[in-house]
């Protein structure tokens, strides 16, 4: 398997598109620790991933979407993403949708439940997008899922 230099490969597309400024990453000069409300054992873990439901084009909008946990999707889709696609496949649901671990952890005991649905947040360009929209409605959905707090699995 071969490397992705993912920063470097970013910086020299968008210089191909012709931006005049290099992208720029999130930072977060403070990061925020909210220590668990109730032991892990009896904490209902939600489930958000960087996937789709459903095949997305590559120019399509994208959005917030959420599926049960119980029957699992058959698989999500991330073919409209920049990734390492030469090193990785979307073939092992388990890689990108770990539901089978979660339950066999909340059957060992180890945590309380897992949440009723799983969450996909669009990979988004836009920082002020995924701050403004996305997040607030993805924790919204985890509130209203009853989680107390979220595995993040990004592609």
């Amino acid at each position: 398997m071969s490397t992705v230099n993912y920063m470097q490969r970013t910086r020299d597309f968008y210089a191909a598109q012709g931006y005049e400024r290099a992208y720029v990453w999130a930072h977060n000069d403070e990061a925020p620790f909210t220590p668990l409300p109730k032991p892990l054992a009896q904490c209902t873990v939600g489930l958000v991933t960087t996937a789709a439901l459903y095949d997305r084009k590559p120019l399509e909008p994208r959005h917030v979407d959420s599926a049960a946990t119980e029957p699992a999707p058959e698989r999500l889709y991330a073919n409209d993403l920049a990734w390492a696609n030469e090193s990785t496949h979307m073939d092992d649901p388990g890689s990108y949708m770990p539901l089978p671990v979660l339950n066999r952890l909340v059957a060992e005991g180890r945590i309380g439940a897992v949440a009723p649905r799983l969450h996909c947040v669009p990979t988004e360009y836009s920082q002020r997008n995924t701050l403004e929209n996305d997040a607030p409605e993805i924790l919204r959905r985890l509130r209203e899922d009853g989680a107390d707090i979220a595995l993040l699995v990004p592609l």
